[in-house]
Order: structure tokens, then C-alpha cells, then sequence
């Protein structure tokens, strides 16, 4: 086989693969809520808010939650899904991802994660506005029990603000799209991409904005009439930084160092403003701190080795520490890295390796759905099984913490969404394929 024959034909499998999952992505019908009743019967069930529930019953009608139990009566239009001898969780919150928002990292066109602002500054910029609702990545992601997601946008000093999603099959991001302006997102540590030139300088800029910030507020007419200071950012950004500063709004600081995240809680006291740290890789260190301030911790449990000066504390009995402290801990599926969009299957892979590097198997599983949705504050629809919720549901085959585990059924918003994925696509088109596709003429 010429070197050229091998790429046509590796070209020829690729095209078709390509083609099948654009078909199949477009064939996919927009989601509305599931008018439909479906009680999932016989399965083990675990509520999160309360105890788990053997041979329980969850009652499912027009996109919600209305009964959960162990003796729930059925209405006799009802679909059932028989889930005996299987586990039923809420769906899965992923806290930290760029989901939608980038499709092949090494592409600048398809990375909309990252606004260019001015000054390190794009307070003003919603990650929402750009979401991609057809995503290859996405099935994937739902395939591994996550139905919501939170999209961060990253780069700079204030990046923006993150949106939550659920992972249902719309063809509309405003549709997928709960919150558009769910927190402000900033990050202490990396004073290059702040435009600063060492960290004592990055806290000071982030400082002088919030200053500049409230001095706008309290001076707009003064502003209009150009008649204030000169300020560190423009007007947009300034009027997205006043929810923040009035505390509606909460920030999450992305910060790995310990002294990083020590300056972070004192921003945040200095200007009672509601603090979220993402990465936390030395958090443990800090974790009697953390806890007095009530600061939430979006942090992974994949990995233990350190990829930036940052993170040379990093041990994957990060979250276990915490949680000892009294720390509300956010599992996130990327091992504390960089948040991306591959990996936010792993969520569940991250919850198994935290309990088994010390994290209760409950903690695991609220740090998953609960503790996000109240630290989010949607946890009145999200985060639990329980009458009135959104019924965003997983049926597994056994432990969702266990490797062999798998998603049987995966309910978004009530409906019952068994969609291929990428991976699954080209499995099936490589497995189709004659025995000697990439034979040689020769028979080599």
C-alpha cells in the first residue's frame, strides 16, 4: 500500500464517520419537556436529601419530579422503567467545564470559552451567549450520567461569567441554558495572563478593579458627565461586577496555590463577597481557613501530580481533607486541571477515586448533585430526588462509582435520551468495516 492509498482510505473512514455523526446530531428532534408520565419502579433510589430507598419508586410527569418512595401509587397511563436490582441517582452536576464552548481545543474557531476583554477584564462577557447545543461532545458527556454541567469561560484576570446548562437535546442553547449569569469567574495565580508580572501585583489589580468598581457605582452621574477618575475597566464590565460586589452574584476564584487562595478569602472578606475557589490544589493545606470562611472547593480527585509550581501539593485526598475540615466540596471531572470539555464524563470516575483516597461514599455523591446545586443556589429544582424537582434522573446498571457500572437510562428534564455518541458512532462504522479495508493490493 502507497503512502497515499493508506491517507484516502483513512481519509475515506474519517469522511464517513464525520457524515454519520453530522446526521445523526441533526436528526436528533429539539427538546421540549416530556409531556409524558413515567414511574421508574423497583430500584434502589437515593434521594441525596434523604436516606436511600429500597425497591423505591420515582414518578416522573411533564419534565418534574411529583412522587418518590416506596409506595407510590402508579397511574395507569404511566410508562415504567423497571429499574430492579438497580441504583437510581440524581443526574450529575459538573461544576467545571467548558462544554459547548469548545469543540477541538487545538482550533482557535472553535474555542469560545475566552473573550478578549480589555485589561485582563471581561467581567460583561456571558460564556452562554456563544454555547455550541450541538456539541459532539456533549452525548458523551450525558452517556456518563451527567445531565447539567456549568461552563466556565477562562483567560485573563475576571473572565466572565459562567452559565448552567442542562444536557438536554435542544437545538438552542437558550433552551439547554438555566442560568446565563450563574457567578463571575476570576483567577489569582497566574499573573501572565492577568497582565501583571508576579502575584503580589495580580492581587492588587484584581483589588483596584473592585475599588474601581465601587466608585463607579457611587458615582455614575460623575462617570456620564466624565468628570471621575480614570477607571480599569469600561462600563459594561464595571456594571457586571455590582450583583458581584452586592453579593447576589458570587465569584469563583480559580486558584491551586495556598497562599493564592489565603489572598482570596481575604478579598472576599474585605469585600463580603460570596467566594467559590475552583482547582484548590493545596486547599488541604488551608482547609481549617476555608471552612471558617464558608468557602466551596470545585476540586478533582484523578490525579496527584503536579503540572504547574502551583500545584506541588497536589494529593488526591484533597477533597477527603477537606470535607474532614467541614469544607463543602464540588467534585469536578478533570483531575483540579485546567476545566475542558473531554473529560466531563469523568465525574464519576473522580467521585470513585475520592472515596477511595478517604471521602465518604455520601459526601461523594452529594458533592455531585447537592452540594453544587446549593452552593449554585438552583438546588430548589436540581441536585435532589424529591417532589418538584427537575427530573433529571440515572438509572445505573449497579455502584455509579464502580468502573463497570454504566447508565441504562438517563432522563433530562423527563425525557428518556438514549442517543449514540461520537465514540460509539465510529465503533460501530470500524467494526462494519470488510477485513481487508486497509489490505494491500499485495495482500500485505
Amino acid at each position: 500500500m502507497t503512502a497515499m492509498t493508506a491517507f484516502m482510505n483513512i481519509r475515506r473512514v474519517a469522511t464517513l464517520a464525520g457524515m454519520t455523526v453530522a446526521a445523526a446530531m441533526f436528526a436528533a428532534s429539539p427538546n421540549t419537556a416530556s409531556a409524558q408520565t413515567v414511574a421508574i419502579t423497583g430500584g434502589k433510589v437515593f434521594p441525596v436529601s434523604g436516606p436511600a430507598i429500597e425497591n423505591g419508586t420515582v414518578l416522573i410527569r411533564d419534565g418534574r419530579i411529583v412522587a418518590v418512595g416506596a409506595n407510590v401509587t402508579i397511574p395507569a397511563d404511566a410508562r415504567r422503567v423497571d429499574a430492579g436490582g438497580k441504583w437510581v441517582t440524581p443526574g450529575f452536576i459538573n461544576p467545571a467545564t467548558h462544554l459547548g464552548a469548545v469543540e477541538v481545543g487545538a482550533v482557535g474557531d472553535t474555542r469560545d470559552y475566552s473573550a478578549r476583554g480589555e485589561g485582563g477584564v471581561a467581567a460583561a462577557f456571558r460564556v452562554a451567549d456563544g454555547l455550541n447545543p450541538r456539541s459532539v461532545l456533549i452525548p458523551p458527556a450525558r452517556d456518563g450520567g451527567v445531565t447539567s454541567v456549568v461552563v466556565l469561560p477562562g483567560g485573563g484576570m475576571v473572565a466572565g461569567q459562567a452559565a448552567f446548562v442542562d444536557l438536554t437535546q435542544a437545538h438552542s442553547s437558550a433552551d439547554m441554558t438555566v442560568r446565563p449569569s450563574l457567578f463571575m469567574v476570576a483567577q489569582l495565580g497566574n499573573s501572565a495572563a492577568a497582565g501583571t508580572g508576579a502575584r503580589g501585583e495580580l492581587v492588587l489589580k484584581l483589588r483596584q478593579l473592585l475599588e474601581d468598581a465601587r466608585a463607579f457605582a457611587s458615582n455614575r452621574r460623575a462617570y456620564d458627565a466624565g468628570e471621575l477618575r480614570e477607571l480599569s475597566a469600561g462600563r459594561a464590565d464595571l456594571e457586571a461586577l455590582q450583583p458581584v460586589l452586592s453579593g447576589e452574584l458570587p465569584l469563583l476564584v480559580t486558584a491551586n496555590q495556598a497562599s493564592d487562595i489565603q489572598a482570596a478569602i481575604r478579598l472576599a472578606s474585605e469585600y463580603n463577597i460570596k467566594l467559590l475557589i475552583e482547582g484548590g490544589a493545596e486547599a488541604w493545606m488551608v482547609a481549617e481557613e476555608l471552612a471558617r470562611a464558608n468557602v466551596p472547593v470545585l476540586t478533582g480527585a484523578m490525579n496527584n501530580i503536579p503540572g504547574s509550581f502551583s500545584t506541588l501539593g497536589n494529593r488526591q485526598d484533597n477533597a477527603a481533607i477537606l470535607r474532614r475540615a467541614g469544607v463543602t466540596v464540588l467534585l469536578t471531572g478533570d483531575g483540579g486541571a485546567d476545566p475542558d470539555a473531554f473529560n466531563v464524563r469523568n465525574l464519576r470516575y473522580a467521585a470513585g477515586n475520592a472515596v477511595a483516597y478517604g471521602l465518604s461514599w455520601d459526601d461523594a455523591l452529594r458533592s455531585i448533585t447537592l452540594a453544587p446545586a446549593e452552593a449554585f443556589g438552583v438546588s430548589d429544582s436540581y441536585g435532589s430526588l424529591r417532589p418538584g424537582q427537575v427530573a433529571n434522573v440515572v438509572v445505573w446498571s449497579g455502584d455509579p462509582f464502580e468502573f463497570a457500572s454504566s447508565p441504562e437510562h438517563v432522563f433530562v428534564r423527563g425525557q428518556d435520551i438514549s442517543e449514540m455518541d461520537r465514540q460509539e458512532q465510529l465503533e460501530q462504522r470500524y467494526r462494519s468495516l470488510p477485513p481487508d479495508y486497509f489490505r494491500a493490493p499485495d495482500g500485505r
